[in-house]
């Protein structure tokens, strides 16, 4: 189990004292005592990420296995095709796919990753909606599976264009991996769960491993001169400038798929015509927006000046008009392209690249650019 310090309500990853250690600034996060920054600072965080490879403690996300109780992983697939809008049956083995919970608004009410482990499924959901998505799983999919947490394993995300070569000195299979391939695999001699992914754009890999062990094998990455550790406030800004959503501020239970610029992780065998369409929460509304259209749209904003505009600011058609049309849900500054970035939803008329709109920020309207995402370009291995 985590450790829940003395002091506070506040739960402890397995490698809360190696970021004590090693001079984290903790601050509360999704109910855990995470790492902001260390002592390099955000900024050298960030660009070490780009230049080299970051290392992130994620173990405050949820990992839980979904197994069908017929012993077959295809049985599994379809069951979880009740609760998202994905083709998981396609899903091969030892191939990963990111996924949406949606409810029967076809709001999200999580997003999520899913991996084929062959007899298995493997889910890796967001911190803080890990408890609700377990009950969700089990009020709906308890009949035909078997739902088991796995609140024994950290996660860590090592990424960076250097992060290939770090790993595979201790696991030399990594380097072959293809973008979203995942399964088991042993690193440094500890059976981990391995994924080419993560959430910053660049290239990398998510690791599962057993919290006994999460220390000794997080330390002897950091190790590497190549690798530094990273925390909440880069981990931010890399993935806004790589489009990515933020569960709770760019996507929640009011926004939709569609909505939210995810259509592309909707397969056409789920989509009206295909081969299992619908049949997920949500399904009526969510195929009404892929045929007809959506009535706003999250998109990517470039302020003007160097002023960051922050989640919050409302969003204006024009200099003058006092009704506004649209919110800002994450902003901040991005450091590869050392500009000010921001994401939003604006109504579809609206949500044309080039097309300009005023943030209003203390009492004055500044324009704001529809921008093409991702901002920094993605490095997937693929």
């Amino acid at each position: 189990m985590l450790a829940t310090d003395k002091n506070s309500t506040l739960k402890q990853t397995p490698l809360h004292a190696l970021h004590v250690a090693r001079g984290g600034k903790m601050v509360p996060f999704a109910g855990y005592d995470m790492p902001v920054q260390y002592a390099t600072g955000v900024l050298k965080e960030h660009l070490h990420t780009r230049t080299a490879a970051g290392l992130f403690d994620v173990s405050h996300m949820g990992q839980i296995v979904l197994r069908a109780k017929s012993g077959k992983v295809e049985d599994a697939a379809l069951a979880l095709e009740k609760l998202v809008p994905m083709d998981i049956l396609s899903l091969a083995p030892g191939r990963q796919r990111y996924a949406q919970f949606t409810n029967e608004t076809g709001g999200i009410l999580d997003d999520l990753m899913v991996a084929n482990f062959g007899d298995h499924l493997f889910l890796v959901v967001n911190a803080a909606c890990k408890s609700e998505d377990e009950a969700h799983l089990r009020k709906h999919l308890a009949d035909t599976c078997i739902i088991e947490p796995l609140p024994d394993r950290a996660l860590i995300a090592l990424q960076g264009p250097k992060a290939a070569d770090v790993l595979a000195r201790f696991c030399p299979e990594a380097p072959d991996m293809k973008f979203m391939d995942a399964g088991p695999h042993q690193v440094n001699g500890i059976a981990c769960f391995v994924s080419r992914s993560g959430y910053t754009g660049e290239d990398g890999y998510e690791i599962s491993i057993p919290n006994d062990q999460a220390e000794a094998l997080t330390a002897a990455l950091l190790d590497h001169p190549d690798v530094l550790p990273i925390g909440l406030g880069a981990r931010d800004s890399l993935r806004l400038e790589a489009g990515m959503c933020l569960y709770g501020h760019d996507i929640d239970t009011t926004t939709t798929p569609v909505e939210g610029n995810l259509i592309w992780s909707i397969q056409k065998s789920r989509r009206t015509g295909g081969a299992r369409a619908g049949g997920f929460f949500g399904s009526e509304a969510i195929l009404a927006q892929l045929d007809g259209g959506a009535s706003r749209q999250r998109v990517g904003l470039k302020p003007e000046g160097r002023a960051p505009v922050r989640e919050g600011v409302l969003l204006f058609a024009d200099a003058t008009s006092s009704d506004p049309i649209g919110k800002v849900t994450s902003g901040g500054f991005g450091p590869s392209i050392s500009a000010p970035i921001a994401m939003g939803y604006l109504p579809t008329s609206h949500a044309k690249e080039g097309t300009t709109v005023f943030a209003e920020l203390r009492g004055q309207r500044m324009p704001m650019t529809v921008a093409p995402m991702p901002f920094v370009p993605n490095n997937y291995k693929r």
